[in-house]
């Protein structure tokens, strides 16, 4: 039997290496996690190599399974943009997208980026604020498409679930606190929800925050931090070694969602097809 690569196999591969294991991948794309293994399997024999480690602890992929990863990528990128160009009807129309700053550097934007090779008949026009603006930009029907943070206990019925994270106060390891004196916190901007919500609880606990920096970047907000020129909300992602997490001074901050929501009224092909896109990647 001569060596080749199956699609389906490709794609299980990836998904293992998306969601992190076998389990997961199993769940991801509806199918039994023997079913999963069992294409895994088939794809070491015909290639003769063995492509998940399968030990405790060590890295999820061999060598021999990054290599292919790259490759497999490729493949079923093409394999996808080839199918929708020879579709009958191909999906045309306009869709307009609004994105925070931390989907735009996250795996959104690639996303976005092989949904426009896959889908070259639809126009994407994309604005990116912080989440409440987002949320207005939508409300007001500006917005076919939001990708953006809420609170979880926010989320909708129709939203779709990109990932889930934590928030947490945090400052400079060198910074001392005085509760009994204004707080200096650092926001996104003025309509920062984050601003929103600690400026509010913090009241309510007796705290008296002033805000002495607006900057819209994650990046900017970690220096700032980092500097000692205040206390800030960070998701997870963001918390890195460097920076010191505080615990039982403050209100305790509620868990963040980042979801994918459509506008009332706006759904359309095209709208569907890129919310299958973003779909088939969390």
């Amino acid at each position: 039997m001569p060596e080749r690569l199956e699609i389906d196999a490709l794609r299980a591969l990836l998904t293992i290496v998306q969601q992190g294991g076998v389990t997961r991948a199993a769940e991801h794309l509806c199918v039994s996690q023997s079913a999963v293994s069992h294409k895994i399997r088939r794809l070491e024999q015909n290639l003769d190599c063995e492509l998940l480690t399968r030990r405790t602890g060590a890295p999820l992929l061999t060598e021999d399974g990054e290599r292919l990863k790259t490759y497999a990528s490729r493949i079923v990128d093409l394999h996808d943009e080839a199918l929708a160009s020879l579709r009958k009807r191909p999906v045309s129309g306009t869709i307009r997208l609004g994105m925070t700053e931390d989907t735009t550097t996250s795996g959104v934007a690639r996303i976005l980026g092989r949904f426009t090779r896959l889908f070259p008949e639809i126009t994407v026009h994309t604005r990116a604020s912080q989440s409440l603006c987002v949320q207005d930009w939508l409300q007001a029907g500006e917005l076919d498409l939001a990708v953006m943070q809420i609170f979880k206990k926010d989320v909708q019925p129709g939203d779709l679930i990109l990932f889930e994270d934590t928030l947490h106060w945090v400052r400079s390891k060198d910074l001392v606190l005085d509760t009994s004196d204004r707080i200096p916190f650092l926001s996104f901007d003025s309509n920062c929800f984050y601003k929103v919500w600690a400026f509010s609880e913090g009241l309510s606990a007796g705290h008296r925050f002033e805000n002495v920096l607006e900057c819209p970047s994650a990046a900017g907000i970690q220096s700032a931090v980092r500097s000692g020129l205040g206390v800030a909300l960070l998701n997870g992602l963001h918390v890195t070694p460097d920076i010191a997490t505080i615990a039982g001074v403050f209100p305790t901050p509620p868990d963040i969602t980042y979801i994918a929501r459509v506008q009332d009224g706006a759904r359309s092909p095209a709208v569907d097809a890129l919310i299958s896109e973003i779909a088939k990647e969390v």
